[in-house]
């Protein structure tokens, strides 16, 4: 699943890269977990939490039916 979750963080990783932020790729754990780190303008931002659960956790929880949950770390 970790090269599935990889793929399709390369779909929004664009968008936050116009932004001035990216996504690192942590850990996808066996429960479904997978914990990213945002970086850059990302990092700090106020709306971090809704780009997270919002932007990357619905678009990995539509592609792939085994992610139950993203966080940061």
């Amino acid at each position: 699943m970790k090269k599935q979750v990889q793929t399709t963080l390369e779909k929004i990783r664009p968008a936050l890269q116009n932004d001035g932020g990216d996504v690192v790729l942590v850990d996808v754990e066996d429960d479904g977990t997978v914990k990213v780190q945002l970086t850059g303008a990302c990092a700090g931002c106020p709306m971090a939490t809704m780009t997270l659960k919002h932007g990357i956790e619905r678009l990995l929880k539509q592609e792939i039916p085994g992610v139950k949950e993203v966080l940061s770390v």
